[in-house]
């Protein structure tokens, strides 16, 4: 791919998410929200070496908050004990200890790595590390006042402050997250990234990127050597040629980071790129190929300091598929029950709205490759198959899938079953026969799958769902390449937690009405 192609689709693509700053969008930009506006601006002129200390000077105010609400409750709402008003003590007695306890606090803080940045760690794995180290701070407050003390103190304190420390520090990392979320979500604060390599390792970062957006990754492209790749863009994600476009990439992109996603073999060539992150300032990151295992697939121990890297399978099946099953059948077998008003009034809708019947079968591709009959209520007219080749030339959907904004084979009443998902209801049928799963891939027509590329098939390894990955990502907006990066990694990522996840996830955008049409 020549150069000026590459520079081209840059170009494209910042006019696209509108004027930048570096790369970035203006703060008077991002929202289009005139009152919003101003704390967006204000946020992202705030530099970002000053975000660690910021982050501590408000812990370093809920600590002190928390420790006085905590005297507060003992000695003023006394819940649980009441004190003998000739043992209160005032608040000026216990400020040596509240010092103290500040100091042993940052300390087990720093140690617990609290304020260690890692874009993957979970509100609720943040909170629990700070639960943990101000068990710990709190413990070692006491022993010392056990051991110094001269005054009879009350331990309540201790373990109020513990308590509302932990509450108060946790509530900030929750609006922490949220902003955070909101203002990557606008194109705010994001990583842009360059992807050397689109093999298994590469489609793994793709799909990773892809699934998780609260990350803050924007992929702005990938490079590979190989020319069946490096022409073709992966849903969003482009094209940008082979691996000698590098250094151009880095020079007229702003980009923060490359990931580097190559074999071993290749070893001389990453060591080239390398060099060049580094005198372009870009931070270079390594993928070694081995890491085609997800890391659902491996287990790191350590033989004295050495890493042993365990390999075990991820699938869903045995134990793991048990327990899906169990979901599957008894959330289906609830929300049959409950949406049997619904659907009785949906079937006299289609059944008088246009002739034809009330149910809509066709044949889908399901679990390694089987093929089974999915269940709808009918939302077109009663020969809308045969009349696909006349309107074929008007597909909007990219690969292999037809979809259309507004198909004109839709009833008036299948406009509104599609627009809320609704005729979809029977698919719990398919659900109950063990044919579907609630949540997994969409599962396609014969046809569409005639038409995958090699990796498009990993997304039949698992049973189709009703919803996924997918619907809570975009929906119909997404490209089918995307499409097929979330199921994959939803595939590789499965759990029981990642299924009520996306379940959860899935009612406001049916509600709304995103992406389906």
């Amino acid at each position: 791919m020549p150069m000026t192609t590459v520079q081209m689709k840059q170009r494209q693509g910042r006019q696209t998410s509108q004027q930048t700053l570096n790369g970035r969008r203006t703060s008077g930009e991002a929202t289009g929200s005139p009152d919003r506006s101003w704390l967006i601006a204000l946020l992202i002129r705030v530099p970002t070496r000053w975000w660690p200390a910021l982050l501590r000077i408000s812990d370093l105010i809920l600590i002190v908050a928390a420790f006085v609400m905590a005297y507060w409750v003992r000695y003023r709402l006394q819940w649980f004990l009441t004190v003998d008003p000739a043992n209160q003590a005032e608040l000026v007695t216990y400020l040596p200890f509240g010092l103290a306890l500040v100091f042993l606090l940052f300390c087990s803080f720093q140690f617990s790595k609290v304020y260690v940045y890692r874009r993957d760690r979970l509100w609720i794995e943040e909170v629990y590390a700070i639960a943990s180290a101000t068990t710990i701070g709190v413990v070692v407050l006491i022993i010392l006042n056990l051991a110094f003390g001269q005054l009879s103190f009350s331990r309540l304190i201790f373990l109020y402050t513990a308590v509302l420390v932990t509450l108060l520090l946790g509530i900030s990392r929750a609006v922490i997250y949220t902003v955070r979320g909101y203002l990557r979500n606008q194109g705010i604060g994001l990583e842009r990234v360059v992807l050397v390599g689109a093999g298994d390792v590469g489609l793994m970062v793709m799909r990773t990127i892809a699934a998780r957006p609260s990350l803050g990754y924007e992929l702005v492209g990938f490079l590979d050597d190989d020319p069946d790749i490096n022409q073709t863009d992966i849903g969003r994600f482009q094209a940008l040629g082979p691996l000698t476009n590098f250094y151009d990439i880095l020079q007229d992109s702003d980009i923060d980071t490359a990931i580097i996603c190559l074999p071993w073999r290749s070893h001389r060539i990453v060591a080239r790129l390398l060099h060049l992150c580094e005198q372009n300032g870009v931070r270079a990151q390594i993928v070694p190929d081995f890491f085609q295992l997800t890391k659902n697939q491996m287990q790191v121990e350590r033989l004295d300091g050495i890493p042993l890297i365990t390999t075990r399978a991820v699938s869903i099946a045995g134990w793991n598929l048990f327990v899906k099953r169990a979901l599957d059948v008894t959330l289906a077998a609830v929300m049959l029950v409950l949406g049997l008003p619904l659907a009785a009034l949906i079937a006299l809708a289609v059944r008088f709205s246009s002739p034809g019947s009330i149910i809509y079968s066709q044949t889908r591709v399901g679990r390694n490759g089987r093929q089974f009959k999915i269940y709808k209520f009918r939302s077109m007219i009663a020969d809308a198959d045969a009349q696909l080749d006349e309107i074929a030339d008007l597909n909007e959907a990219t690969g292999p899938l037809f979809k259309m904004r507004d198909d004109p084979r839709r009833t008036s009443v299948g406009r509104i079953l599609r627009r809320l998902s609704l005729d979809e209801l029977p698919n719990l049928i398919n659900v109950l026969r063990g044919e579907m799963s609630l949540v997994g891939p969409r599962p396609n027509v014969p046809e569409e799958v005639a038409q995958y590329k090699d990796w498009h098939s990993k997304r039949l390894s698992v049973s189709p769902g009703m919803t996924g990955l997918w619907q809570v990502s975009g929906r119909s907006d997404l490209t089918f390449d995307e499409m097929v990066l979330l199921d994959i990694y939803y595939a590789e990522n499965w759990s029981v937690t990642l299924d009520l996840s996306i379940l959860l996830r899935t009612v406001p955008k049916v509600l709304g009405g995103e992406g389906a049409y």
